[in-house]
């Protein structure tokens, strides 16, 4: 027997794109089922002015399929150099809809980053001023620091005090991984929200390391323990309207991916929907996917829901890819261990 809901057409509040081929073949595994999406400026060179945003906002658009309804959310950079007039001329015009603060060293591509917060102050006012959302990857680089604990660290010395001083500003709390993060989230106002990956509400630490590094499930954030998977997953189900979906689907090449120093990020565009569903079904809550998927994330960001819509049907095992095959090389597709009976149309 089939099982179907139909629900508004999702959006992904974090996205890597990437640029060139890469980006012509991985935007239509997004466009597929997704109407928008925030899109991360950390190229090679990082997107951190108006004119840069347009550009690459451009070059989206042409690698666009046909008939695709797909809007590119861009975002600008944030570094200590950031031109505030530009910013907000960028934000008023409706090019950009958020900022995106890199903790230098954090991630993939994140040398450009912040290291002295101090100098970014002012930046961070005139974006409380205007009402322009500030994405976070919220995680320290002190290498003092265990990597496991560099989410709860990162709310403690750099988060908080941020938010403290600087009233109004709006903040995504990307890709959180643990339990701090939830708590911290229901603990704040209607200025702080979160994103929550798919991958992370699949996986644990142990996925990554426990009979033989699995270089595929390795991501920045690092997966953390089953505590905090669960409490993502809570979150995730819950309805609350502060969290939302953020894929963070992050393509990279296997070569990229297995070798001695592999990059780090989850490609789960392809099959996103697909294991949300299940997920929420496992844990009773197809009723709140929508709201998670489709309604939050839009609320938040003060834009309208999707009046389109999509329908999830479950049935035979999903026919999925390994691989996406592209002229830089194969990508691995996300792999969450086990057979997904839905699939988005």
């Amino acid at each position: 027997m089939s099982q179907s809901l139909t629900i508004r057409r999702p959006d992904d509040w974090h996205l890597h794109l990437r640029d060139g081929a890469m980006l012509r073949a991985v935007l239509p595994e997004t466009s597929r089922d997704f109407a928008r999406a925030i899109i991360m400026p950390n190229l090679v060179p990082p997107v951190v002015t108006g004119a840069e945003a347009a550009a690459y906002r451009d070059r989206i658009l042409a690698a666009l399929p046909a008939g695709d309804a797909f809007t590119p959310l861009m975002t600008l950079y944030l570094t200590e150099d950031t031109d505030a007039d530009d910013l907000a001329a960028a934000h008023a015009s409706g090019l950009i809809t958020a900022v995106k603060l890199y903790p230098a060293g954090a991630t993939t591509n994140s040398a450009s980053g912040v290291q002295d917060f101090d100098r970014v102050r002012p930046v961070l006012e005139r974006m409380a001023e205007i009402g322009c959302p500030l994405c976070v990857h919220g995680e320290v680089t002190d290498p003092a620091v265990d990597i496991f604990d560099r989410e709860a660290v990162f709310i403690e010395r750099v988060l908080d005090p941020i938010r403290r001083a600087t009233p109004g500003l709006r903040v995504v709390m990307e890709h959180i991984t643990t339990s701090n993060g939830v708590d911290y989230v229901l603990a704040g106002d209607d200025t702080l929200g979160a994103t929550i990956t798919t991958h992370h509400l699949v996986i644990n630490r142990n996925h990554i390391l426990v009979g033989g590094i699995k270089p595929h499930y390795y991501c920045l954030p690092v997966a953390k323990r089953e505590e905090h998977r669960l409490a993502l997953r809570r979150a995730a189900t819950s309805g609350k309207s502060r969290f939302f979906l953020g894929t963070d689907s992050a393509p990279h090449t296997d070569a990229l991916k297995e070798n001695s120093c592999g990059c780090a990020g989850c490609f789960t565009a392809t099959n996103t929907m697909s294991i949300l569903a299940q997920v929420f079904e496992q844990d009773n809550a197809l009723d709140q996917l929508e709201a998670f998927t489709s309604l939050n994330g839009p609320a938040f960001y003060g834009l309208p829901a999707n009046d389109a819509m999509i329908t999830l049907t479950k049935g035979a095992p999903a026919d999925y890819p390994s691989k996406l095959d592209t002229t830089d090389g194969p990508v691995t597709l996300f792999d969450p261990g086990y057979a997904l009976h839905w699939r988005a149309s």
